[in-house]
């Protein structure tokens, strides 16, 4: 006689979906050249960024200034001039954004998605 019950455990195990097909440009074709182009076009405009947490749509330079004047001098007054940027940058872009889906779609029911 044991004073420990046993437990029954079933794991279920979902099927794993192995691609046995890929999609492919023929090489030296029409199309491998498109392709290249579309790649070439966009190496030359694109431009690098660095992603942090201030990769947000809504900021802009006004707030990076800010930030740096902040970091240099640690002041109380340099921090709530950056906080009245972010707080102001923020308006503006969101208030813009609201317009423009009021404007494009006529329904308040795109504002809250």
């Amino acid at each position: 006689m044991s004073d420990h019950v046993s437990l029954t455990i079933i794991i279920p195990i979902a099927e794993e979906h192995i691609a046995t097909q890929k999609r492919t440009i023929t090489k030296n074709s029409e199309e491998e050249d498109k392709s290249n182009i579309v790649d070439h076009t966009w190496m030359k405009y694109s431009k690098l960024t660095n992603i942090m947490k201030h990769s947000k749509s809504w900021w802009n330079e006004d707030c990076n200034r800010d930030l740096a004047t902040y970091r240099s001098s640690k002041s109380i007054e340099s921090w709530k001039m950056f906080q009245k940027t972010i707080k102001s940058t923020k308006r503006e872009f969101f208030n813009l954004k609201i317009q423009e889906i009021a404007n494009k779609k006529r329904s308040p029911w795109e504002l809250m998605n």
